[in-house]
């Protein structure tokens, strides 16, 4: 019997080892990973079909979910005609976006630049406590502490008002979350559910997507996104790294309904049910100055990776300078030529990254790309204090993108993300301002010194690189 069995799982796994390779040779993208893919099922049994499964599946050919074309049709959209951007500087992203995730550009928005933990909680409690109709709320890390507990009191109260309150947090960021506070959640009327929660059936097709974004939307009035999670990492320090620096993003106007959109979309995606609201309508009530943001969403499920597109674009259209700020700078091929491109044909490019990580892998395979970058003559920069978990691009006095998604393979493939670009001189001005600020506190890395770094660095550095589609 022993025998017979031992056979039946070799045909099995013969027959998925062969599904697999043809599934390779018809949707693989790139054939370099494709032949590393065949490499790792040929020399690794069993383990390379694996990883195959869980890591190497083509998701923009295997969707995780399909959405009908009208899912936005009953939601009021700006429409800008060909001739109204035909003199715009940037008129070749704005297209981009919005062929690519029908987010078109809005003119009339405030946008205010947050930094840290302190100012930005206090902006978003505050903005939370106005909320008159309902509240919707997107986290990758929602950890409970201080901030979760705070969050729980105001829940409760606005409630109470009549004010519906919705979350979303992802299965695996959030997996620290206890089912206690679900249950106080659940107690008090918020509508909590898990992005791709971790279930064993779907263990194997949905562990490595995972849902990046940080959106709060009050009333379609007020929106926040960009790079801080709900965790008292904001607030105080931990036992394994100093408190974290971060930016993110408040915002009234137009691009606020679309922001609200990513969250309706999601939502969807979750629990099948399509929210409806009256006034999900892109308002610039109060608003006379013009401020042009377009909100960019990208995920695993779309045609296109479309925040590599935009990062791509950025860089290649800029003139002068071009400033990132970026915990996990881990850059594909082609964004690597961009940056490079970029730096050899005169634009000023610097790097700014944290001297701090919270994973040792991370931090090697970020330090194999110095010596191309400075090859090149892009200068790098190490913030040496608190953790730097920023996600910001900035060039030119013209553009900025401010959001979640990192200049890595997993935000770039792997992840749901939302950006926000911002069209405006005066917000990249400040931008720049702080981003300059920082530099005078970071220490620069000399390349020449890093080069001569000992081999066995050297060696760690190269094997954590072969890690970089995966990270």
């Amino acid at each position: 019997m022993s025998d017979l069995w031992l056979t039946v799982l070799i045909v099995l796994y013969v027959a998925t080892a062969f599904f697999v390779i043809l599934r390779l040779h018809l949707y693989g993208v790139r054939p370099s990973k494709t032949l590393g893919w065949l490499l790792a099922i040929f020399t690794i049994p069993v383990g390379g079909v694996l990883l195959f499964l869980i890591l190497g599946r083509n998701r923009r050919k295997n969707k995780l979910y399909e959405l009908q074309n009208d899912f936005f049709a009953n939601f009021e959209s700006i429409d800008i005609s060909l001739d109204e951007l035909k003199e715009h500087h940037y008129q070749k992203i704005i297209q981009l976006i919005d062929r690519d995730g029908d987010f078109p550009m809005t003119r009339y928005n405030k946008a205010t630049l947050l930094k840290d933990g302190k100012e930005t909680f206090t902006n978003i409690f505050k903005a939370l406590e106005s909320a008159k109709e309902y509240i919707h709320l997107q986290y990758y890390i929602f950890e409970e502490g201080e901030l979760a507990e705070k969050l729980l009191v105001l829940f409760e109260q606005k409630i109470k008002e009549g004010v519906t309150i919705r979350l979303l947090y992802d299965g695996i960021g959030s997996f620290s979350l206890s089912n206690k506070y679900k249950k106080k959640l659940a107690n008090i009327g918020v509508e909590a559910h898990s992005f791709l929660p971790f279930q064993f059936g779907r263990f194997l097709s949905s562990v490595n997507y995972r849902n990046h974004r940080k959106i709060i939307v009050i009333d379609n009035q007020i929106g926040f996104t960009g790079g801080l999670n709900i965790s008292d990492k904001y607030l105080k320090q931990d036992a394994t790294l100093p408190i974290w620096h971060d930016m993110h993003l408040r915002m009234e106007g137009e691009a606020v309904a679309y922001l609200d959109r990513v969250f309706i979309l999601d939502w969807y995606l979750t629990t099948k049910e399509k929210i409806t609201l009256e006034n999900n309508v892109p308002s610039s009530i109060g608003i006379k100055k013009e401020m042009q943001i377009q909100i960019a969403q990208s995920g695993p499920d779309d045609d296109f990776a479309l925040m590599e597109q935009v990062y791509f674009a950025m860089i290649n259209e800029a003139e002068k300078y071009v400033y990132i700020i970026n915990p996990y700078l881990i850059p594909n091929h082609a964004l690597l030529q961009s940056l490079q491109t970029a730096a050899l044909s005169g634009v000023d490019v610097r790097l700014l990254m944290s001297s701090n990580t919270d994973m040792k892998l991370v931090d090697w395979c970020v330090r194999a790309y110095f010596e191309s970058y400075g090859k090149a003559g892009i200068r790098i920069f190490l913030y040496p204090k608190e953790f730097l978990h920023s996600k910001v691009v900035v060039c030119d006095d013209q553009i900025s993108s401010i959001g979640t998604a990192n200049l890595d393979d997993r935000s770039l493939h792997q992840n749901y993300e939302v950006n926000a670009i911002i069209y405006d001189e005066l917000f990249a001005k400040e931008l720049k301002a702080h981003f300059l600020e920082d530099c005078a506190k970071a220490i620069e890395v000399d390349i020449e010194k890093h080069n001569n770094r000992p081999w066995t660095a050297k060696l760690i550095e190269g094997f954590a690189k072969l890690f970089s589609p995966l990270l």
